[in-house]
């Protein structure tokens, strides 16, 4: 695995630029309008587990090059064009790009700074947070190729905008504005672009100053509320809670709020 700090060919990334303890990796393809390829995908999984492992990174921003005009316009479709089953279902196999981040120890923010169709607009479902620019489009458009989303869009689109929304945008291959998608649940927030990165990086600056152990459990625990019956779910919070008071973040935190500063968690 890379340093995060290590060159890449289709990524920049930049660390405490915008925020302390927060990297931003952005997709780097402009002639393409940062469409996802095979090495794109190779180096934002390496990129991730990167940043992961960095102990100056509590929170990922992924975005698109400021001069793509897309987050992500989609899955680079010359690689399709020759691939029969058995080569699509190799570079189908698990775990993909979508799974890393998904899966990611860290809180990972997608800064949605144009379109985000197809594998992009499931890129941007697989992080935590979707905060996008007001003229940023997103949909499922893959049906127009007489395909289906294949990297979480049926699933991970439907458990955030439900079923209904859902079948419109996958069997219509309709794009939305961001305003629609932030009404229907898509994106979180939307800003206009000179206002995107405050909107962006307030957020993730507000996580970052927080335990990296409850940010991580956090994460763990909301992520269950989708996927595990309520009642499993709970004893799974509860014992996600529990574990956290062996922690010395634990301790600080509660110790500074009772001294009335601010706490400095260090992850242990």
């Amino acid at each position: 695995m890379s340093n995060l700090e290590d060159e890449y060919e289709v990524l920049s990334v930049e660390i405490g630029e915008h925020a302390d303890r927060v990297a931003t990796v952005a997709i780097e393809r402009p002639d393409a309008r940062n469409a996802l390829n095979s090495q794109v995908r190779t180096e934002l999984k390496d990129a991730v587990a990167a940043a992961e492992s960095d102990d100056d990174v509590r929170v990922l921003v992924l975005t698109g090059g400021e001069g793509s005009g897309a987050f992500v316009a989609g899955a680079d479709v010359t690689e399709f064009q020759d691939r029969g089953l058995v080569e699509q279902r190799e570079a189908s196999q698990r775990p993909r790009v979508y799974e890393t981040v998904d899966d990611a120890s860290i809180p990972v923010i997608a800064r949605v700074n144009g379109h985000a169709l197809g594998g992009g607009c499931e890129l941007a479902q697989a992080c935590d947070v979707r905060i996008a620019e007001s003229g940023a489009k997103l949909g499922q458009p893959e049906i127009n190729l007489g395909l289906i989303p294949g990297g979480g869009g049926t699933q991970r689109l439907t458990r955030l905008v439900g079923e209904g929304q859902a079948m419109r945008l996958v069997l219509s291959g309709e794009l939305i504005d961001a305003a629609e998608a932030k009404e229907i649940g898509l994106v979180d927030d939307v800003y206009d672009a000179e206002e995107l990165d405050e909107g962006v990086y307030g957020l993730a600056e507000s996580m970052a100053e927080k335990s990296p152990i409850a940010l991580e459990f956090g994460k763990k625990a909301v992520k269950a509320g989708s996927r595990m019956g309520l009642e499993e779910g709970l004893e799974y919070e509860s014992e996600l809670f529990v574990q956290l008071f062996a922690t010395e973040d634990k301790d600080e935190g509660i110790g500074a709020f009772l001294e009335g500063r601010e706490p400095e968690f260090e992850g242990k």
